[in-house]
């Protein structure tokens, strides 16, 4: 019994052992970046490498925000994250809501169709073209149409429904509650868990996407945050920043340090609106994963 108790208290130490070495693994890198954004430039160029930073300095972000393009392409990307993922939201419990009721004729044939657009799609071009014809070029509204609904977040939705106790609806018919009324006065209230999950996977997406901006957006007042960045980090050494106000000898910061605090800065949103969703996030995750 001894031996057991020994045996058993060796492989629970070992288990935190590897636990922590992989937490490790995965928390380095953003404590690498951090302390390299706030390094001062000849340290991080001396180093390389650095956790702990000896001299600090700010100048990465100075550099970055030395230009209000960043502040009004901030608020283009918090513009479209916000109202692209209520869009998002609103449109998938529509279209989820009538998928998962098991008396609806062709549920079946619609599902299908569905997941055959998880597998093929039409390609870039022939969306570009879509996008042209419905006059969203150059409308901030494309980079959210084209991808109104996901049909992967739609079966998550879907599932999370069907799990829902069904005399809640009947005894809400009984009382003259329409379809739509018992979506939105019974079901959705009871969906905050799928809701905060799904709310997370479309705002990540809106906030990190660059690329459809580029294809849809020529007009550079509207350009999200993401493309701003990335066309600074391409042109670091070509001082797109306005260095003027740092003093006439002052001379742009290594392009490392710029990469630094462009990943902090478009991290940063993200990481602060995480935890008031995480309680919810493993459990919507998965409820609305166990059926379908």
């Amino acid at each position: 019994m001894a031996d057991k108790s020994l045996s058993s208290r060796l492989l629970d130490g070992i288990n935190y052992l590897l636990l922590l070495l992989i937490a490790a693994v995965c928390v380095l890198p953003f404590i690498y970046i951090l302390a390299a954004s706030v390094t001062a430039p000849e340290e991080l160029i001396m180093k390389g490498f650095i956790l702990f930073p000896t001299k600090f300095s700010l100048v990465g972000y100075q550099y970055i925000l030395s230009t209000d393009v960043i502040l009004s392409s901030l608020a283009v990307s918090i513009g479209i994250t916000v109202a692209g993922t209520l869009a998002n939201l609103f449109f998938t419990a529509l279209m989820a809501y009538p998928l998962a009721q098991r008396d609806l004729m062709g549920v079946s044939f619609f599902m299908k169709l569905i997941v055959f657009s998880m597998l093929f799609s039409g390609g870039m071009i022939p969306t570009f073209l879509v996008v042209k014809e419905t006059g969203l070029l150059d409308n901030p509204a494309a980079l959210v149409v084209p991808g109104l609904i996901s049909a992967f977040n739609l079966i998550i939705m879907r599932s999370f429904f069907q799990q829902l106790p069904d005399g809640l609806e009947e005894a809400a018919r009984i009382d003259g509650c329409s379809d739509i009324g018992i979506l939105f006065r019974i079901v959705l209230p009871l969906s905050a868990p799928v809701l905060a999950s799904l709310a997370l996977f479309y705002a990540v997406g809106h906030w990190n996407a660059y690329f459809n901006a580029i294809l849809y957006i020529n007009d550079s007042t509207f350009w999200p945050i993401q493309v701003w960045l990335r066309q600074i980090v391409i042109l670091s050494q070509g001082g797109i920043g306005d260095s003027t106000q740092f003093g006439e000898n002052f001379v742009p910061p290594p392009a490392e340090t710029i990469k630094m605090a462009v990943i902090v800065i478009s991290t940063l949103p993200i990481l602060i609106v995480y935890p008031f969703l995480q309680k919810h996030f493993a459990k919507g995750a998965l409820l609305g994963s166990v059926k379908g």
